[in-house]
């Protein structure tokens, strides 16, 4: 880090020219860069992503990868789907839909007379009504369509009862979906957050700086991943992490930098002399911490996902620019103008926090009650994530109330089930009856029935495609054994027979991703350990930092399942019932995000604790110290993130608070129970093996060995 400092320090003026226009340009093509990322989802290789893309191609694009429109009728007593009246307006209804979407592949019974669009007591029937895609919604959602078909449905009836258009999109359009707000706007109300935390934490202007280096960050991170789209498609998945994950990371990198400056400059160093010293440790301590937090998300690479690559390809700028800003940019700011911002100096950092050195000898003089009870709450939050199920979203959390919300529950009351949302579609091709496929499927238990039109929406040079409803919803365990079965059923019937629909895709998502996970994690697991052993001159610190890291995620998927998949707290915060199972793609993610996020504060503790290490020789006493110094750091930081993930649950869509939960909630875990409760009592228990390095590894990492004396000076460990 020195010789970068001097080099920055020596040209300050070809530096902030060098950001200033990276900036102008960032500003000047934020928009252009946020509308080239596109990507199509795949699962390549699994049947139901290749069923869904032949669906697709040979029936025009309708169906497969994206779900249907279902217009419901719930019939008045005394009214029959049989009545040529009701099958004459049953019949309008579908000519309405073809006529306002051209090319829908729709079916009713109507058009089929088969009872699997009917109830059992016959009084509520439905339709089927697959749009065509989208070209501008690349995981094959629909919302326009729902739209248009809601409005031309607006007032018609059937015997006199309302029509109720519902289904994934429909639901999702009255939920509010995709009219939150926009990914800038939710960094602004983070940005607000974090500024007055950055105000409390300096009490003097140089709050503004670390928001300075998040605005420089972010800008030239879109402009970086729009170069990024030229080469490769990008998910729009990263705009979310760019402007939150981007604003998080780079104020913290840019407080610790602060933070170390000040301290040094209480303790007599002026000028550039007090920048360098702040580099020096601090600086170095925001390097390896950003090469973790890019670890964690450049690990996505390792799934055979596209879509879940690209985050990876992209979501390691964020870190990376975040870092090379903080340690070119932020030294230049500091020099030129860092004790002219520093007013009014309400807080002297010439002394360690005294409440937070306090609670430092508390824990050493408490280790082992320290230990166990931070141990005991995250032993119970990993035990709720043993029943963690990744999966499709509950309908019923999509929408509180609306016409698509009454259509669903007129679909549950009648018995046919939600399940009918996501139907499972077999595509029957060669001399295989697409009638006896039909029965097949809807002789499986958890069906209410298959139906394999005629028409040639359905029907194109020797494919078929045939509808099977379950009744259970998908992401309920009942729903997974129902798509099991037809799955049995189908190919049962011959092998020209496969399964598609979406609910079939999303198992193929589940298996490619968690199927491979162990693999992502050995992955993070092995590069972070060399890094942070390099890093801290030490074996059993880095292996204590994954270890804590792995339980600090676990914890956080502990908490969707108590407060989403099980209710407890999602009703009674957002309104929202139990969601049954998390989302596939959440999981996931909250790992990527955490696992780098929590190693940030693991790395500025550790390297503190480090640092008076070398200076006492006391275990204790470097506990104590790096507490006392990083512990209002480490805090204020959490918070601030904290405050950036609840900025990303303003938006209305349900999936982006279930993430925003998990993040929040890690986040705030790992700030509170392990690294001010779990880890210091830890490290003061293992004593002066926290140290250990024996020569070869350490000829290996290319640094010094550190072989502590057998009774350290002044431990009491």
């Amino acid at each position: 880090m020195a010789p970068l400092t001097r080099w920055v320090l020596a040209h300050k003026r070809i530096v902030v020219i060098f950001w200033l226009l990276l900036t102008l340009v960032g500003i000047a093509s934020a928009s252009s860069a946020t509308k080239s990322l596109k990507q199509k989802f795949s699962v390549p290789g699994k049947e139901g992503w290749v069923v869904n893309q032949q669906i697709v191609r040979d029936f025009h694009g309708t169906g497969g990868n994206s779900a249907p429109l279902l217009p419901v009728v719930t019939l008045p007593a005394g009214q029959s789907v049989g009545s040529p009246a009701v099958q004459g307006q049953l019949r309008a209804l579908e000519a309405r839909i073809e006529h306002t979407l051209p090319g829908t592949r729709l079916a009713g019974y109507a058009s089929t007379h088969n009872t699997a669009f009917v109830s059992k007591d016959g009084h509520t029937t439905f339709l089927v009504a697959y749009p065509p895609p989208d070209p501008n919604q690349p995981f094959g959602d629909n919302p326009e369509a729902a739209k248009k078909a809601t409005a031309v449905l607006a007032g018609a009836t059937v015997a006199g009862a309302p029509v109720h258009l519902t289904g994934f999109d429909a639901l999702s359009v009255q939920s509010g979906g995709g009219n939150g707000p926009g990914v800038l706007v939710e960094a602004l109300l983070g940005g607000l957050g974090a500024l007055l935390v950055l105000a409390f934490v300096f009490g003097s202007f140089l709050a503004i700086v670390p928001i300075m280096m998040a605005i420089v960050s972010i800008l030239t991170t879109f402009l970086v991943v729009w170069g990024l789209t030229t080469v490769t498609e990008v998910s729009p998945i990263v705009q979310f992490l760019i402007a939150l994950i981007g604003l998080g990371v780079s104020i913290d990198y840019a407080l610790l930098v602060v933070v170390r400056w000040r301290e040094e400059r209480a303790h007599g160093l002026e000028g550039d002399a007090a920048v360098q010293r702040a580099m020096e440790t601090a600086g170095r301590a925001v390097v390896f911490s950003g090469s973790t937090v890019a670890i964690g998300l450049l690990a996505l690479v390792a799934l055979p996902l596209p879509f879940l690559r690209s985050v990876g390809y992209g979501g390691m700028l964020i870190p990376l620019i975040s870092v090379v800003v903080a340690t070119t940019l932020l030294p230049v700011i500091l020099s030129k103008f860092g004790p002219r911002l520093d007013w009014p100096h309400v807080r002297n950092d010439d002394k360690a926090s005294s409440s937070w050195t306090s609670w430092a000898q508390l824990v050493v003089r408490r280790r082992w009650l320290a230990a166990i009870g931070a141990a005991a709450i995250l032993a119970a939050l990993v035990l709720a994530a043993t029943n963690l199920q990744p999966g499709l979203p509950n309908v019923n959390t999509i929408a509180k109330q609306g016409d698509a919300k009454q259509g669903l529950l007129a679909l549950e009351a009648s018995g046919i089930g939600s399940g009918a949302l996501l139907p499972n579609e077999a595509l029957v091709e060669g001399s295989t009856s697409p009638e006896q496929v039909a029965r097949a499927l809807a002789a499986v238990h958890g069906v209410h029935g298959a139906v394999a039109p005629d028409s040639p929406q359905w029907r194109h040079e020797g494919a078929a495609v045939v509808d099977a409803f379950s009744v259970p919803d998908g992401s309920s365990g009942a729903g997974r054994e129902t798509l099991d079965q037809v799955r049995t059923a189908a190919h049962s019937t011959g092998s020209e027979v496969r399964l598609g629909g979406l609910a079939a895709q999303n198992e193929d998502f589940i298996e490619a991703v968690y199927g491979n996970f162990p693999l992502m994690i050995a992955l993070i697991a092995i590069i972070t350990f060399v890094l942070l052993a390099r890093a801290f001159r030490s074996l059993l610190l880095p292996l204590k930092a994954v270890v804590l890291n792995i339980i600090s995620v676990a914890a956080a998927w502990g908490v969707l399942e108590l407060v989403w998949q099980r209710g407890y707290g999602s009703s009674l915060i957002w309104g929202i019932s139990a969601t049954g199972s998390v989302t596939a793609w959440i999981p996931l993610m909250v790992f990527a995000f955490l696992f780098g996020l929590s190693m940030d504060y693991e790395v500025f503790i550790l390297s503190r604790m480090r640092e008076e290490y070398d200076a006492t020789g006391s275990t204790d006493t470097a506990v104590v110290r790096g507490i006392g110094r990083t512990g209002r750091l480490v805090t204020s930081a959490a918070l601030i993130l904290f405050l950036a993930f609840v900025s990303l649950a303003s938006g209305p869509e349900t999936e982006i608070k279930v993430l925003a939960t998990g993040l929040a909630a890690g986040i705030l875990l790992d700030a509170t129970v392990i690294r001010a409760l779990l880890v210091p009592a830890v490290i003061s228990l293992f004593g002066r093996w926290n140290w250990w390095l024996p020569r070869l590894p350490a000829r290996i990492l290319r640094v010094e060995p550190s072989l502590p004396p057998r009774v350290a000076p002044s431990e009491t460990s």
